[in-house]
């Protein structure tokens, strides 16, 4: 990057993604700080606990460094990376979810006093807010997977509609249809809170 340019942190997700398509480490960082979090959220709902969330946004973007560094990102079509980055996130959410229920069944076969623990130190906030997010994510997962994709990419995420339309492959049309029918979906069976959330 020459002198006269804009830092990192200043440049598109575009000039960014194409950077990092051409294996910059500032590009990468400066991806990472803009959508981490973004990341991390859309993973905790989708999975309801904080420390898989974590382990699925490292995952993700060590997915996407990994590409860079094979050449394997594609360009990107919008102005906004945080779309492209949720989708890998999704399928990452996944392997993720797979893995610990591996685990869960691995560890019931255990004798008990191997995996007993002391829950006795768990904050009680996240313990808390992880119950709300399974109950939440219930509901979420009576709709059907389209309109699932678009709440969480949407309304949880910030994404714009054609950003989300592009990253699923799907007409802007099709997005806002699918928002409308999850929305009457979701307000005949959601409490208050539970909408508060996806508002």
């Amino acid at each position: 990057m020459s002198g006269g340019e804009a830092s990192p942190g200043h440049r598109s997700d575009r000039a960014l993604w194409e950077d990092l398509r051409h294996g910059s480490e500032q590009a990468f960082a400066a991806l990472f700080t803009r959508h981490g979090d973004a990341v991390y959220n859309f993973a905790f709902r989708r999975v309801a606990c904080w420390a898989t969330a974590d382990d699925v946004t490292q995952a993700t973007f060590l997915a996407l460094w990994r590409r860079a560094r094979e050449g394997r990102v594609e360009e990107l079509r919008r102005d906004s990376a945080r779309a492209v980055l949720l989708t890998m996130a999704g399928h990452e959410c996944a392997n993720a979810v797979r893995g610990r229920n591996r685990l869960a069944a691995l560890v019931l076969r255990l004798p008990v006093e191997s995996h007993q623990r002391d829950h006795a130190e768990q904050v009680d906030a996240e313990i808390d807010s992880e119950r709300r997010m399974r109950s939440i994510r219930g509901l979420v997962d009576r709709l059907p997977a389209g309109q699932r994709a678009v709440v969480e990419m949407v309304w949880w995420s910030g994404c714009s509609l054609q950003d989300t339309a592009d990253a699923l492959g799907v007409p802007v049309g099709t997005v806002k249809s699918r928002l409308a029918r999850a929305r009457t979906r979701l307000g005949e069976a959601a409490k208050p809170v539970v909408r508060e959330e996806l508002a």
